[in-house]
């Protein structure tokens, strides 16, 4: 399968050519045949259903008169999409339910051929200290770059902030109002009001959004990029940087995000003109997840001299951040998976197991198994994390043999005919996969 189309290779290569450039005539490249045919491609076939019920497969029993379809209400301007079906996914770390607004098959497409031709424009003009939902761009490099960052930079103080309710709070005018220092075209602008004011579907009643970009709509991160673009990137690097005293850095990942600083009181006016600078936005922090602290390579000796044992830490990325030592006694930053990630990883894994132990086969819950923890190694698995990682191997074991023996009393595992099941179905051994230390070189 092509990795991108020629209409979409020429417009990246405009913007790339000029980042000022104002696109007037970007609507044809998003109902193009061959452009919707592309977006259709990427979607997975294990993808949600809207509220119309129809699947990735069964609009593809139809494809080409689906899409002949839907390119002639997209050129008519008569194509209107329907609303999002509202779900609900466990939020990590909480009691609470993460609401997801999941869009029909055919609303994919056309968020996806929007998403194709407006991000090679944006990607161009975005911040590289921006990493959240950017091709090319993921967790681990922020990560690297933060710890390189405080390492080897003059960083005495971070503020780590989030944002309350980001994505449910998105000002739609304000948003359209920044797309158009952009994009002249108003078919493309009112194409996104649309998709924004589509509203969402819950219990039969359809509500109609005034504010927020459904997560789970494949454009939000985009769109959500971009507003954060204009709301926090630029503002701190082309003003408020440019008034500190001594040196600061800002690192950010969708809406959560850390900055650094060499003196305190850049970090505190930060702190101030940030929460400004938000209402502005129309957004507020989050308290209980903002903070100012003394972090760098004299946080620990200030802090014994104050009297506290060890100096504050924060997370960032699911990692909480430490001010640790060398073999030589030198100053390194230390991660380590946050507690809360950690306990709500494993208390979303009891569940499953608790919910599917009855209805899965042995072979798929320990072929199930094996994928998380994967998973969870892929991500967890870096410098200085492997004691966590090694307890986190530990504790899902221990849940997976709890349950697989109380599926049926004539079929209980011991530990050893369990031990030989783990082998067989090839648990993996904790190995780091990812090398960010700041004294290694760059990871990739």
């Amino acid at each position: 399968m092509k990795t991108t189309l020629p209409r979409i290779k020429r417009i990246e290569q405009k913007a790339r050519s000029s980042c000022r450039e104002i696109y007037t005539s970007l609507y044809h490249h998003i109902y193009a045949e061959d452009t919707l045919r592309f977006s259709f491609s990427k979607l997975k076939e294990n993808s949600a259903c809207g509220i119309d019920g129809v699947s990735v497969s069964d609009y593809a029993d139809e494809l080409d008169e689906n899409l002949k379809g839907l390119q002639e209400r997209l050129g008519t301007l008569s194509y209107k999409p329907q609303p999002a079906r509202r779900t609900y996914i466990p939020k990590v770390g909480s009691r609470k339910m993460r609401p997801l607004g999941i869009p029909c098959t055919e609303d994919k497409v056309v968020q996806l051929s929007v998403k194709e031709v407006l991000e090679p424009i944006y990607e161009q003009k975005f911040c590289k200290f921006s990493y959240g939902y950017r091709p090319g761009k993921h967790c681990h490099q922020a990560l690297d770059a933060l710890g390189r960052t405080i390492q080897q930079k003059r960083v005495n103080y971070v503020v780590e902030a989030d944002i309350k309710g980001f994505f449910d709070n998105v000002n739609h005018e304000l948003l359209i109002k920044l797309l158009r220092f952009r994009i002249k075209d108003e078919r493309v602008i009112r194409l996104i009001h649309r998709m924004l004011k589509a509203g969402i579907m819950e219990d039969g009643l359809t509500s109609a959004s005034a504010e927020g970009t459904p997560q789970g709509s494949i454009l939000s991160p985009l769109l959500s990029n971009i507003y954060l673009h204009y709301g926090l990137d630029m503002w701190f690097e082309k003003i408020f940087k440019q008034n500190c005293r001594g040196e600061a850095h800002f690192f950010r990942y969708a809406d959560d995000y850390v900055a650094c600083f060499q003196y305190k009181s850049d970090a505190e006016n930060y702190l101030r003109a940030m929460e400004e600078r938000l209402k502005t936005y129309h957004l507020e922090i989050e308290p209980s997840k903002t903070k100012l602290m003394e972090f760098g390579r004299f946080a620990e000796t200030n802090a014994k001299r104050r009297g506290q044992r060890k100096p504050e830490t924060f997370d960032f990325l699911g990692f909480t951040h430490f001010c640790g030592k060398t073999r030589y006694g030198n100053f390194k930053i230390v991660r380590r998976t946050s507690r809360k990630k950690f306990t709500s990883k494993l208390k979303e894994f009891n569940l499953w197991l608790k919910l599917n132990r009855s209805r899965l086969k042995k072979k798929q819950i320990f072929e199930t198994s094996v994928r998380k923890i994967k998973g969870h190694l892929n991500y967890f698995a870096i410098t200085d994390n492997m004691e966590r990682c090694v307890s986190f191997s530990y504790e899902m074991i221990q849940i997976l043999y709890k349950w697989l023996n109380r599926m049926s009393q004539r079929r209980s595992y011991t530990w050893d005919s369990f031990n030989h099941a783990l082998i067989w179905y090839k648990w993996p051994p904790i190995r780091k996969k990812v090398n960010i230390s700041p004294f290694a070189g760059r990871s990739r």
